[in-house]
């Protein structure tokens, strides 16, 4: 199993310094280039427009262009574009990734997302054909990569005869992937050829290994979109590894990771209860098209009795986003027994990580930029993750 980086962009508001912005992308180049040096396979980086604290990669194309200019082998993925054609339009999300792949000399991982909420309201995106214009805006992106001239005619899209480019370098293009949450999703990416971009947000793992048979029974019935099959399956998740369980605790990673879980719901403009359901080991069923959050508004609820929950991580997810007091200590001890949540010593996180290799996991993206740990813990746990865990991990 590869190690991999995977990031929002991200910096929360009792993170901010006096110019936040400006600090959270110096931060993360300085962690790509440390990700570089230490053999990190890939850095995949997400697509977000207006979410303040959450997200700062509003244009990735250009953050992963400037990290391919001081770094030499880390491969850059974009994961994912937002395909929807109102947001980027199929030319241009073909003509931008050939572009990285010549800057970096064939490094970029292309996935290709949904999107969903609040990005929908923003560039007017048609819910009900969203899913059909990400499979089109695959097909279209491949066909421009390797076609010349390229056209396309579809009751959705239709592009007039040209030459697009340029092409990429690698040949025959570069790896295709697809954002999955749902089981339909993960076949769908299956029946594609596509690799899986997933994610656990604190779900069980036998919930993720579910999914990824539905993956796998798609290949069988795979009818490649791309000029090969990329059936690869990458998941990410929380990780933050320190030489000791009282410098995991006293990093406040598990507190980040909890207000990464509340802070989504906004972003996404979805019931919170999606993302509790999925923590008590339900799957999630068409969790973009439940737009119930209006922006601005707290979804958490007041009452003592209202924050009560049987699962122990929904509590206490409740309680940190109703304001209350949570402490460094029971948040580690509340989220350590989860097997998705990578938060601990070296002895804890190598036996978590082991856990995803056994469902099939092939690539391991290592969310590590979370909330508002500081910058140095990040880079500690970079170093030590790779130097202590990536070779136990390797094939």
């Amino acid at each position: 199993m590869k190690l991999d980086i995977f990031t929002e962009i991200q910096k929360a508001r009792a993170s901010w310094g006096d110019d936040h912005e400006q600090d959270v992308i110096e931060e993360s180049l300085e962690q790509a280039r440390l990700a570089d040096e230490l053999g990190y396979e890939c850095w995949w980086q997400v697509e977000h427009h207006g979410a303040t604290e959450f997200s700062y990669s509003s244009a990735p194309e250009l953050l992963l262009t400037a990290i391919s200019q001081q770094t030499s082998r880390l491969r850059l993925g974009h994961s994912g574009v937002l395909a929807p054609f109102k947001v980027n339009h199929p030319i241009r999300v073909a003509e931008r990734a050939a572009t990285l792949d010549r800057l970096s000399h064939g490094r970029a991982e292309v996935g290709f997302a949904r999107s969903g909420g609040l990005e929908w309201e923003t560039f007017g995106v048609d819910p009900e054909s969203s899913l059909d214009q990400v499979r089109q805006c695959m097909q279209m992106v491949k066909g421009m990569w390797t076609e010349s001239p390229f056209s396309f005619q579809s009751e959705l899209f239709e592009i007039p005869e040209r030459n697009i480019i340029p092409k990429p370098l690698q040949q025959p293009h570069p790896p295709m992937w697809q954002t999955t949450s749902s089981p339909d999703s993960f076949r769908m990416a299956g029946e594609l050829g596509v690799g899986v971009l997933a994610t656990t947000l604190m779900q069980p793992l036998d919930v993720m290994a579910m999914l990824l048979v539905e993956y796998r029974d798609g290949l069988k019935d795979c009818e490649p979109v791309g000029d090969f099959v990329n059936d690869q399956t990458a998941v990410f998740t929380f990780v933050h590894c320190a030489e000791t369980t009282r410098e995991a605790i006293e990093s406040g990673a598990a507190a980040a990771a909890m207000w990464y879980v509340n802070s989504a719901p906004a972003v996404f403009k979805v019931d919170p209860e999606i993302f509790y359901d999925s923590i008590r080991g339900e799957v999630l069923e068409g969790a973009a098209s439940r737009i119930t959050v209006s922006e601005g508004e707290t979804a958490a609820p007041a009452s003592d009795e209202d924050l009560d929950d049987p699962n122990p991580v929904v509590r206490l997810l409740r309680h940190a986003a109703a304001g209350r007091d949570i402490s460094p200590e029971e948040a580690y001890e509340t989220l350590d027994p989860l097997d998705s949540v990578i938060i601990g010593d070296v002895e804890t996180c190598l036996r978590k990580m082991q856990r995803y290799k056994d469902i099939g996991v092939d690539r391991l993206m290592c969310f590590m930029q979370i909330g508002d740990l500081g910058h140095d813990s990040i880079m500690r746990s970079l170093r030590i993750t790779a130097e202590e865990l990536m070779p136990a991990l390797a094939d």
